[in-house]
Protein backbone atom coordinates (compact mmCIF):
# COMPACT_ATOMS: atom_id res chain seq x y z
CA UNK A 1 0.00 0.00 0.00
CA UNK A 2 1.28 3.46 -0.78
CA UNK A 3 2.68 5.45 2.11
CA UNK A 4 0.36 8.39 1.37
CA UNK A 5 -2.69 6.17 1.79
CA UNK A 6 -1.43 4.88 5.11
CA UNK A 7 -0.67 8.43 6.23
CA UNK A 8 -4.15 9.61 5.29
CA UNK A 9 -5.73 6.69 7.15
CA UNK A 10 -3.60 7.44 10.23
CA UNK A 11 -4.53 11.13 10.08
CA UNK A 12 -8.25 10.33 9.94
CA UNK A 13 -7.93 7.80 12.74
CA UNK A 14 -5.99 10.23 14.92
CA UNK A 15 -8.59 12.98 14.54
CA UNK A 16 -10.82 11.45 17.18
CA UNK A 17 -8.30 9.49 19.18
CA UNK A 18 -6.11 12.41 20.27
CA UNK A 19 -8.91 13.95 22.36
CA UNK A 20 -9.51 10.63 24.09
CA UNK A 21 -5.77 10.22 24.75
CA UNK A 22 -5.47 13.77 26.13
CA UNK A 23 -8.40 13.30 28.52
CA UNK A 24 -7.05 9.92 29.66
CA UNK A 25 -3.54 11.28 30.26
CA UNK A 26 -4.85 14.24 32.27
CA UNK A 27 -7.22 12.02 34.27
CA UNK A 28 -4.33 9.74 35.24
CA UNK A 29 -2.62 12.52 37.18
CA UNK A 30 -4.32 15.16 39.30
CA UNK A 31 -1.59 17.74 38.61
CA UNK A 32 -1.79 20.59 36.10
CA UNK A 33 0.20 19.81 32.94
CA UNK A 34 1.41 22.12 30.18
CA UNK A 35 1.11 21.18 26.51
CA UNK A 36 4.68 20.14 25.76
CA UNK A 37 4.86 17.99 28.90
CA UNK A 38 1.56 16.37 27.91
CA UNK A 39 2.95 15.61 24.44
CA UNK A 40 5.99 13.97 26.06
CA UNK A 41 3.75 11.87 28.33
CA UNK A 42 1.64 10.69 25.41
CA UNK A 43 4.77 9.83 23.45
CA UNK A 44 6.27 7.96 26.42
CA UNK A 45 3.10 5.90 26.77
CA UNK A 46 3.78 4.27 23.41
CA UNK A 47 5.62 0.93 23.40
CA UNK A 48 9.24 1.41 22.33
CA UNK A 49 9.17 5.07 23.33
CA UNK A 50 12.48 6.97 23.40
CA UNK A 51 14.30 7.97 26.56
CA UNK A 52 12.63 10.43 28.89
CA UNK A 53 12.64 14.00 27.68
CA UNK A 54 12.72 13.15 23.98
CA UNK A 55 9.84 13.31 21.54
CA UNK A 56 9.75 10.41 19.12
CA UNK A 57 9.12 10.52 15.45
CA UNK A 58 6.54 8.06 14.23
CA UNK A 59 4.22 8.68 17.17
CA UNK A 60 0.51 8.24 16.46
CA UNK A 61 0.20 12.04 16.35
CA UNK A 62 2.38 15.07 15.86
CA UNK A 63 3.15 16.73 19.21
CA UNK A 64 1.93 20.11 17.97
CA UNK A 65 -1.43 18.61 17.03
CA UNK A 66 -2.53 18.46 20.66
CA UNK A 67 -2.81 22.27 21.00
CA UNK A 68 -5.98 22.65 18.90
CA UNK A 69 -7.39 19.63 20.74
CA UNK A 70 -6.57 21.22 24.11
CA UNK A 71 -8.34 24.44 23.05
CA UNK A 72 -11.40 22.49 21.86
CA UNK A 73 -11.57 20.46 25.09
CA UNK A 74 -11.34 23.70 27.11
CA UNK A 75 -14.08 25.30 25.02
CA UNK A 76 -16.30 22.28 25.71
CA UNK A 77 -15.69 22.66 29.46
CA UNK A 78 -13.84 19.35 29.75
CA UNK A 79 -10.54 20.98 30.67
CA UNK A 80 -9.65 24.08 32.63
CA UNK A 81 -6.50 26.04 31.97
CA UNK A 82 -4.38 28.70 33.56
CA UNK A 83 -1.39 30.68 32.34
CA UNK A 84 1.71 30.76 34.52
CA UNK A 85 4.44 33.34 33.81
CA UNK A 86 7.97 32.03 33.37
CA UNK A 87 11.26 33.74 34.13
CA UNK A 88 13.16 31.52 31.70
CA UNK A 89 10.92 31.85 28.65
CA UNK A 90 7.36 32.42 27.52
CA UNK A 91 4.43 31.85 29.86
CA UNK A 92 3.04 28.32 29.95
CA UNK A 93 -0.60 27.31 29.82
CA UNK A 94 -1.36 24.48 32.24
CA UNK A 95 -4.35 22.17 31.81
CA UNK A 96 -6.43 20.10 34.23
CA UNK A 97 -9.37 17.80 33.54
CA UNK A 98 -12.72 18.97 34.96
CA UNK A 99 -15.53 16.89 36.45
CA UNK A 100 -17.38 17.21 33.13
CA UNK A 101 -14.20 16.04 31.39
CA UNK A 102 -14.08 12.93 33.58
CA UNK A 103 -17.71 12.16 32.70
CA UNK A 104 -16.93 12.63 29.01
CA UNK A 105 -13.85 10.42 29.32
CA UNK A 106 -15.95 7.64 30.87
CA UNK A 107 -18.45 7.81 27.99
CA UNK A 108 -15.71 8.00 25.34
CA UNK A 109 -13.82 5.12 26.96
CA UNK A 110 -16.90 2.91 26.63
CA UNK A 111 -17.44 4.03 23.03
CA UNK A 112 -13.78 3.31 22.28
CA UNK A 113 -14.03 -0.21 23.72
CA UNK A 114 -17.17 -0.96 21.72
CA UNK A 115 -15.65 0.39 18.51
CA UNK A 116 -12.34 -1.39 19.06
CA UNK A 117 -14.09 -4.70 19.73
CA UNK A 118 -16.26 -4.30 16.62
CA UNK A 119 -13.28 -3.54 14.37
CA UNK A 120 -11.17 -6.31 15.92
CA UNK A 121 -13.94 -8.83 15.28
CA UNK A 122 -14.18 -7.76 11.64
CA UNK A 123 -10.42 -7.86 11.11
CA UNK A 124 -10.09 -11.30 12.69
CA UNK A 125 -12.62 -12.92 10.35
Amino acid sequence: MRTSQVGKFQKNLNAGVVGLAVLAALAADDADVYGYELAKRLTAARPGAPAAGALATGTPFQPGSIYPVLRALCAAGWLSSRVVPSYAGPARRYYRITAAGRETLAAWRETWRDTRNFVDELLER
